[in-house]
């Protein structure tokens, strides 16, 4: 608009002008006001007065030099051809002659073939506005002889205001909440969100309300998405079925509500992220924070994945119903708690009639790959727990334990200090402490110690391990150093790369080397 506004206030104006952006963001209608500002009476300006002859008339569709054409309906190169030769006449009551070509991508090549010579030696009473949805399918040689404006999707708040102001002009009652729903389901166009203010007006006998909307919207309204969300989070299959088939029932299309779900999924990750980049009136506001509390962020990356994957082989699946529930049952056993969930499921029964006595994870023999397991560890479990004194190797607990994520980087940096009396004392190396040393993966790991000795274990964490202390994650880069250069040693003398040496000149590239676990 600043760019327009310029060209217009310092009369430095181009012969074609080309307006793109998504349905009903406004770019006949720029267009249109482009043309009474090139045409109103009151010389060439960015604000049109709107009451003169020329304004009145391009209002009203009445303006002689403002020539509109359908792209989509006139393809063909004749349509062209007789638009062309009446722009080699002068306009008839306006300044200029003003031709506005929608959708112009739906152009032939031979129409577009013949708008080049008009654009390449254009006359001086003739300016050419463009629109499409699509620019990409417009020749390059019509492009780099347009000015490009790329009009963005209008946010939200603007499309409310403007609705807010609609209704207030039409003396309609309205609820704001129903307003959000609106233009929330617009997405970025202000046409829709018309059109649709239209149908909930209709709907809701001239009051609109917010337990109207919902209802209007349908498919649009996401409250099924975050029931979708808290069955998961509950681990209910049967739940996460009785939605599909409610949606079923209701004719959704099942591929628009897999785009949804990663749309919503994409939200609940900001919140997790970025907080404020939720604005503080949008509608699901509550409920989105509170799943954005519910899952951690390694589980909303992974079912984004998954909904994303789904949505493409929807097609290839038997028929939507299946590939979108499958969809969702791929989540709900790709949950990192699932299967913690699952083995205690299984252990159940058998636990009912052993009753075994819990134990502490103990190493009956020091791992050789683990200088933890020289440090020996007195244990003082519950008295749940029949052994005491025992020798507790971290690396053998790490490995066991269900925790994902933060939470085990946290853990793979630490080394152990003390495990008396329920407590778990580990320490961090301080060049971890601002990458990995927060509440949330302490909390993860001590639910995770609690859950694995079946009882509750209170973790405690300094910062103060040596850089040179010997944690997990230092014994696990050990040993991929020692595997790579095993396997840089096993080509160095393999007979075929020292023939290939010898005979060729050959220089074995280091970084090519990777070790294979076989």
């Amino acid at each position: 608009m600043q760019a327009l506004s310029n060209a217009l206030s310092q009369n430095r104006l181009h012969h074609a002008y080309l307006f793109t952006g998504t349905r009903g963001v406004g770019k006949t209608t720029i267009a249109r006001i482009f043309a009474k500002s090139l045409n109103c009476l009151s010389g060439i300006t960015a604000t049109p007065c709107g009451v003169c002859s020329a304004c009145t008339e391009i209002d009203s569709g009445r303006f002689i030099d403002l020539i509109e054409l359908d792209a989509a309906s006139n393809t063909q190169v004749d349509n062209m051809r007789e638009l062309l030769e009446s722009a080699l006449y002068a306009p008839t009551s306006g300044r200029f002659k003003v031709y506005i070509i929608d959708e112009v991508h739906m152009l032939s090549k031979s129409a577009f073939n013949a708008m080049l010579k008009t654009l390449e030696e254009p006359p001086a009473h003739v300016k050419f506005i463009l629109a499409t949805t699509d620019p990409q399918k417009i020749p390059v040689t019509v492009l780099s002889r347009c000015l490009q404006f790329n009009l963005k999707q209008l946010p939200p708040a603007l499309i409310l205001s403007h609705l807010q102001y609609v209704l207030e002009q039409e003396a309609i009652p309205f609820e704001t909440a129903a307003l959000k729903l609106v233009a929330r389901a617009a997405q970025g166009s202000m046409r829709d969100a018309l059109s649709l203010m239209d149908q909930a007006i209709a709907y809701s006998d001239s009051k609109v309300e917010e337990v109207t909307v919902r209802n209007m919207l349908g498919a649009i309204d996401q409250s099924y998405l975050f029931d979708l969300l808290q069955s998961l989070r509950a681990q209910g299959g049967a739940a996460l079925l009785r939605i599909a088939d409610d949606m079923a029932i209701r004719s959704m299309a099942f591929d628009a509500a897999l785009q949804d779900l990663a749309t919503l999924l994409h939200r609940i990750a900001l919140a997790q992220t970025v907080p404020d980049a939720i604005a503080e009136d949008e509608p699901e506001r509550v409920r989105l924070m509170e799943l954005a509390q519910q899952f951690s962020a390694e589980e909303v990356q992974l079912f984004y994945q998954i909904a994303i994957h789904g949505r493409n082989e929807i097609n290839l699946a038997p028929d939507e119903y299946a590939g979108f529930t499958m969809t969702l049952l791929r989540m709900l056993a790709f949950m990192p708690a699932a299967a913690g969930a699952i083995s205690e499921r299984a252990a159940a029964p058998v636990a009912a009639k052993a009753k075994p006595a819990a134990a502490p994870v103990m190493a009956a023999k020091p791992v050789a790959a683990s200088p933890l397991a020289a440090q020996p560890v007195s244990a003082k479990p519950a008295e749940a727990h029949a052994a005491t004194n025992a020798t507790l190797d971290w690396n053998v607990l790490l490995a066991q334990l269900n925790v994902q994520g933060m939470a085990r980087e946290l853990a793979r940096n630490c080394v152990l200090e003390s495990f008396a009396d329920g407590k778990i004392s580990l320490s961090l190396a301080p060049q971890h402490k601002q990458f990995l040393n927060n509440k949330m993966a302490q909390d993860k790991l001590q639910a995770a110690l609690s859950d694995y000795f079946a009882q509750p274990v209170r973790l405690t964490l300094s910062v103060g391990a040596p850089a040179s202390a010997v944690t997990p994650a230092a014994v696990e880069q050990q040993e991929k150093q020692v595997r790579q250069q095993t396997a840089a040693d096993a080509i160095s003398q393999d007979p075929f790369v020292r023939e290939a040496q010898a005979q060729l000149d050959a220089q074995i590239i280091e970084n090519s080397i990777k070790f294979i676990q076989q």
